[in-house]
Formats: C-alpha cells, sequence, structure tokens
C-alpha cells in the first residue's frame, strides 16, 4: 500500500459519493479466516468514518459485529483507487446517512429493496489515491496464461464449476487477494492478474503489486475475491503456497479448499457441498 494518512480528504468523500463505484470490504470469520465482500455502499460522511448501507445481509456484516476490524479498498470509474482499514462501532436503522442512502436513485426508485441498516466504522488509515498500474498488471496477466498449465493438480474431480473457473479466466475480471496481517487486520491487495490453472487451484505471476503479494507467506490461509464489471462474483478460501516456477515463470499458488457465492439474492457455500435438507415447517 502507498503512503497512508489518517482521515480521508472532501476530494476522497467527493469520489466516494457515486454508488456507480467498486467497494470490496475484507473481514474475518470466526475461525479467524480472512473473507471478502463486494459492497459498493462504502462512502465516507467524514473525514475519520466509513460508513456501509446493507441492502442484503450476507456473511460479511455479520462478521464485522464479531470481530470489527476489516480492511477496504474503493474503485472509482477512472481507476483510481484507495485502500486502508477501519473498525466497526455500531449501527442505525434510521438518522441522515440512511436517509442519504435512501435518496441515491440506485435504493430511492428500486422496487425490491433499499437500504435497511447503516454500518459505521472508524477509519484507522487510508491511502492516498493511486492508479492501477495497467502496464504491469496486462504482463503479469500474460506471464500468468503462460506458465499456468504447469500449475495445474491434474486431477478430474472439480472444485470449482465451470461458471467460476471461466470467472477467474477472463481477462477482463477484477481479483483482490486478503489475508490476516500481523497486526490483526486483513490485508488486502489487488490480483487481477491471477487465473485458475485448473478448477483446484489458482496462479498469478507478481510483477504487478510483486512487493505487497511476497509478504504473503507459503502456508496462509488466503481468500480471493474476482469480480466482473457485471457484477458476477465468486469467492474462494485456500491456502497459498508460496511461489514456484512453472515453465520458467514464477507464479503464487493457492489451493482451492472453498468456494462461496455472494451473488444475490442467493447466497451460499458451493464447496464443500452442503447437503440439502427437506422443508418440514410452512
Amino acid at each position: 500500500m502507498t503512503a497512508t494518512r489518517p482521515c480521508f480528504t472532501k476530494d476522497d468523500q467527493k469520489a466516494f459519493e457515486p454508488a456507480e463505484k467498486i467497494g470490496i470490504v475484507a473481514c474475518i470469520n470466526p475461525d479467524g479466516h480472512p473473507h471478502v465482500s463486494l459492497i459498493t455502499s462504502i462512502m465516507a460522511p467524514r473525514p475519520d468514518q466509513v460508513t456501509l448501507g446493507e441492502f442484503c445481509r450476507g456473511l460479511s456484516k455479520q462478521y464485522i459485529q464479531q470481530n470489527p476490524r476489516i480492511a477496504f479498498l474503493i474503485m472509482t470509474m477512472d481507476r483510481r483507487m484507495w485502500r486502508g482499514r477501519a473498525r466497526w462501532t455500531h449501527l442505525r436503522r434510521e438518522g441522515p446517512e440512511y436517509q442519504r442512502y435512501n435518496d441515491i436513485p440506485m435504493f430511492r426508485y428500486n422496487t425490491y429493496f433499499g437500504i435497511n441498516t447503516v454500518h459505521y466504522l472508524d477509519l484507522v488509515e487510508t491511502s492516498i489515491p493511486e492508479p492501477l498500474p495497467m502496464a504491469g498488471i496486462v504482463a503479469s496477466a500474460l506471464l500468468t496464461r503462460l506458465g499456468k498449465g504447469g500449475a495445474a493438480t491434474g486431477r478430474t474431480d472439480r472444485i470449482l464449476k465451470p461458471f467460476a473457473e471461466g470467472l477467474f479466466n477472463r481477462m477482463g475480471s477484477l481479483k483482490f487477494i486478503s489475508y490476516i496481517g500481523a497486526n490483526g487486520f486483513p490485508e488486502l491487495v489487488p490480483v487481477v492478474q491471477c487465473q485458475a490453472a485448473d478448477s483446484r487451484r489458482l496462479a498469478f505471476a507478481p510483477l504487478a503489486f510483486g512487493a505487497e503479494l511476497r509478504r504473503i507467506e507459503a502456508g496462509t490461509k488466503v481468500a480471493v475475491f474476482c469480480l466482473t464489471m457485471g457484477m458476477e462474483d465468486v469467492l474462494i478460501r485456500g491456502t497459498f503456497r508460496g511461489f514456484r516456477r512453472r515453465r520458467l515463470v514464477p507464479l503464487g499458488i493457492v489451493d482451492i479448499e472453498w468456494v462461496y457465492n455472494s451473488m444475490p439474492p442467493a447466497h451460499g457455500q458451493i464447496y464443500p457441498e452442503v447437503p440439502l435438507k427437506p422443508v418440514t415447517e410452512f
């Protein structure tokens, strides 16, 4: 992460106001592992405060109330990016921020849902805005594509469904990796170049954001969130195996152990498969 500061500027706050942006939040689940969600309603009503508007309830809102430490990433449509850390403090279902969210056209005129809860977090630190390093990302993606075949497991029993594997392999999809840092906060790093070596393993070359990616120690539990601009997304969790050369290309390797569908309206675990239970009460 670039140089940090303890509060947002007025320009930062203004940049976060549009609903048309990408907001990524990393939190910590009850097992102490990272969990990552898309929360485009993230805003900064005050220089030292972050808010999250809740319109459908997944796991992230539950987890941040149990462990208040989060990392966030905000990317605007001009590809400027802010990253930082915050602590959850409380929630409200009324008040000026609640009203402000529900005055946004995306929520005000939505037939099916509006913002029902506002979560408040105290800002710990934020970065200055930084552009996506597109040259490094493109070079890393090409190297990953060249070397990832050598990282395949060779196993035919699938973890990722073909749809999710295809999301990871789309050149236009965005990916973000998270792990728990030594300070107890999640770390959140863009890893756009990440691709599926097969349905059981992810791989990425470290040319873009390499210094941050190389801080992840082998054996660390990580989460990787994949998102397309069509708002299709999937979250995996697994073990980072370190960097290894595959077809002469140094690649970071993640063995997939858990897959989660975070797209509304039906959030849920995909792998390991959850057995179906009959409905016995109506």
